[in-house]
């Protein structure tokens, strides 16, 4: 036998052999779940495919320079941002135009003067090429990124100290060497007064219309890829346990908060 009772503010009683329980509370653990499955559902995304290297460039034949470059990768995009100082300043009284690179194919190092095999006392690029490779990608300031545009002084960084930025598409290639650790970033282009009076007279290994200095490395960093979380990177390091834990355990809180409220209904049932 049992009968319906309307309780003001806290929904229907059935009244059951005696005894009468709150029939609302029967329902808390079904909205819960649904909150809980809700906050999974929501989850958000890791970038997928997306990474960040790091650089810092020293000097190279006594160019006395420094700077850094990072690198963030998504897909085949690449957006390198770079800050240099205390290059070359000027160039037939225009700013210096100074060519770089990410160099691929080789050790991923940079030279020591070991590598001067002509004892002129200048590491020329192709003295440089067995260590940091040919070039993978320009970075230029405008116009084409590949290996064609590598000593097109037009679109050089220019002067002692500039920042640059730019967004440039990858080719596989580059972006394997990447991955591999063997990415060397590299400036070009030395004050000749700095070089002796032979390597003055000498010209460029790589344009001879142009002297020796004006293509010579000034600048080199290997590539490295920067862990999640690190400093400057903007990456978000994900919990040890996960990404979606956190959502899990709310998720959980969730229902464990409706069983706690079922529980409580119950400890309010009332003897008749």
């Amino acid at each position: 036998m049992y009968h319906h009772l309307g309780v003001p503010g806290r929904g229907m009683l059935i009244i059951i052999g005696g005894k009468f329980a709150m029939k609302k509370s029967a329902f808390l653990i079904a909205p819960a779940l649904a909150l809980g499955a809700l906050a999974l559902s929501t989850s958000p995304a890791l970038a997928a495919d997306s990474s960040t290297y790091q650089a810092n460039l020293a000097a190279i034949n006594g160019s006395n320079a420094s700077g850094t470059v990072m690198i963030t990768v998504n897909g085949d995009q690449a957006t390198v941002t770079e800050k240099v100082s205390g290059l070359a300043a000027t160039f037939g009284g225009n700013p210096y135009p100074h060519v770089q690179h990410i160099h691929i194919g080789a050790k991923g190092t940079c030279p020591d003067m070991s590598a001067d095999t002509n004892k002129d006392g200048v590491i020329s690029t192709t003295e440089g090429a067995p260590f940091y490779g040919g070039i993978g990608a320009t970075l230029s300031t405008s116009g084409d990124t590949s290996p064609a545009a590598g000593t097109d002084l037009k679109v050089a960084g220019m002067g002692a100290a500039y920042t640059y930025q730019r967004t440039i598409t990858l080719d596989a290639k580059t972006a394997d060497s990447l991955k591999a650790g063997t990415a060397v970033v590299v400036v070009h282009g030395l004050d000749p007064a700095t070089l002796s009076a032979a390597a003055q007279k000498e010209p460029s290994d790589l344009v001879p219309s142009l002297p020796l200095a004006a293509t010579s490395p000034a600048l080199c960093g290997t590539l490295t890829a920067m862990p999640a979380g690190a400093p400057g990177t903007g990456i978000t390091t994900p919990a040890p346990a996960g990404p979606d834990m956190g959502l899990l355990a709310a998720g959980g809180g969730l229902v464990l908060a409706a069983g706690g409220a079922y529980a409580v209904r119950r400890r309010m049932s009332v003897k008749a």
